[in-house]
């Protein structure tokens, strides 16, 4: 994917409250005009990068179009029916429209379909929604590409005839969204590079400390790995932290742009990343729902494709210039916002081809 452009700003960040906090979304913007809008988001976490990404994402959005009274919702730690109890609140209290991430799609089917049926217009983000819960419009990555991605640039590194093992690590099996993204890394591998043997995916933990151990315990019982890949946002930075407390020779990357991690990439102990652009998702589902809902339109159906990008040396400084603040990640954004919001529905795949 070729590299892109942006333009950055260095404003202070916005504070966002979650668990029960409203984001009171001002009165300028092209909707001003319009009845006050009561919406929102739910996340699997409010700890992590990801998720903080695509609600800051999602709540700019909302202010940009203004009058739109926007709450943020999700447990501290990732806990499906916690989340579950958060998001049937919001759809009770923001009726006009809710946006929906989570990582246990199955026990969202249930809730999804009675928000539908209630008349609550709901987007899935991130995580394409199951079958029976009448959802529809899905807003994401093509997961398996950006996987394959990742294991293109340690083929780049390693040479197409090397051989030896890579370890992958996986923080959230069955989560459908990891899956893809491993199973991208393991096609691609044996497509470019046969004589590299993947292993895994092993359970690595999306908490901190937890994801830490596990990849120590990886790494000691792996000594002689090439690289050492993980698929969650703890994966990157705890792998980078391990390999500089252990000095070690092999390769290690992951996902997500948590601070730490793009410390990681700026000083060449992780190779490279993925950037997922969070953000990026979390703006378009909020702006693409308030406009159909003031618009009087049912959403469309099917997948909203969003891009992502390689990470590495060349383009890390304005990555982490944009990471700044929700201000400046939006100026970064704002082309590849406005090109994408130009042709909604000439973007949309079948929602059976999300992955």
């Amino acid at each position: 994917m070729k590299q892109r452009t942006r333009r950055r700003a260095g404003l202070a960040a916005i504070l966002v409250l979650v668990l029960g906090a409203t984001a009171a979304c001002g009165d300028s913007g092209s909707g001003s005009g319009s009845k006050r809008l009561k919406m929102g988001i739910a996340v699997p976490n409010n700890s992590l990068n990801f998720a903080r990404e695509m609600y800051q994402g999602a709540t700019s959005a909302a202010q940009h179009a203004g009058n739109v009274d926007f709450k943020v919702v999700g447990p501290p730690n990732t806990d499906g029916p916690a989340e579950v109890q958060l998001f049937q609140n919001l759809v009770v209290t923001h009726r006009d429209g809710v946006i929906l991430f989570n990582l246990d799609p199955p026990i969202f089917t249930r809730p999804a379909a009675q928000a539908v049926d209630q008349g609550v217009p709901v987007v899935a983000l991130d995580t394409a929604p199951t079958n029976g819960s009448k959802v529809g419009f899905f807003v994401g990555t093509d997961n398996y590409e950006l996987g394959g991605r990742l294991a293109q640039a340690a083929v780049k590194k390693l040479g197409a005839t090397a051989k030896g093992t890579v370890v992958i690590g996986q923080t959230d099996p069955g989560v459908p969204v990891l899956d893809n993204r491993v199973k991208g890394i393991k096609d691609t591998f044996a497509r470019l590079a046969p004589g590299i043997r993947t292993l895994g995916p092993y359970h690595t933990y999306s908490d901190p400390a937890q994801n830490y151990n596990a990849w120590l315990a990886q790494v000691h019982a792996h000594p002689d790995a090439l690289a050492f890949l993980g698929v969650g946002d703890a994966d990157s930075y705890d792998l980078a932290k391990i390999k500089q407390q252990e000095k070690g020779r092999y390769l290690t990357a992951g996902f997500d742009v948590d601070p730490k991690t793009l410390q990681a990439i700026k000083d060449g102990t992780n190779f490279a990343g993925v950037d997922p652009e969070h953000f990026l998702k979390g703006y378009l589902s909020s702006a693409i729902l308030i406009k159909y809902v003031r618009d009087g339109r049912k959403l469309p159906n099917g997948w909203f494709k969003t891009p992502g990008m390689v990470l590495d040396s060349g383009n890390i400084d304005e990555v982490i210039a944009r990471e700044k603040s929700p201000q400046a990640a939006y100026a970064w954004y704002k082309p590849q916002i406005d090109e994408l919001l130009a042709n909604i529905t000439g973007g949309i795949r079948p929602l059976s081809e999300a992955r």
